[in-house]
């Protein structure tokens, strides 16, 4: 399967992106999309990989990195195969590259382990300007 992420770019501080990730293709477990756990990560220049947000396959449940309560948000579409992060009052901090990630295993254990992800997608520049 391949995820397509877009949607980012250059924003001022304060200012708004909503990331999108489309998914295509088979997965090699056989199985759909809609039933893998989705995540968005990140990685600035220098850091490694973080966990930034994640939901469920069926969108009930939903997390997020301290850094990121209450300004973004992280949805699905299962009938679109795209998963999307809106982030609101965005700061410096996060500049990064954003990647969406599809893990099957729906384990708390597994929620932001990057070894437990299935696959990535292939990246989307963010850069917040002060």
């Amino acid at each position: 399967v391949q995820l397509q992420a877009s949607g980012g770019g250059l924003e001022q501080a304060g200012g708004s992106l909503r990331l999108s990730c489309a998914a295509s293709g088979r997965t090699s477990s056989g199985r759909p999309l809609s039933v893998y756990d989705m995540e968005w990560y990140r990685q600035a220049p220098g850091k490694e990989r973080e966990l930034v947000a994640g939901i469920s396959r069926t969108g009930n449940r939903s997390y997020y990195a301290d850094s990121v309560k209450g300004r973004f948000t992280i949805s699905r579409d299962n009938a679109k195969s795209t998963v999307y992060l809106q982030m609101n009052s965005l700061n410096p901090e996060a500049t990064a590259i954003y990647y969406c990630a599809a893990r099957l295993v729906a384990t708390a254990q597994a929620m932001g382990v990057t070894s437990r992800v299935d696959y990535w997608g292939q990246g989307t520049l963010v850069t917040v300007s002060s």
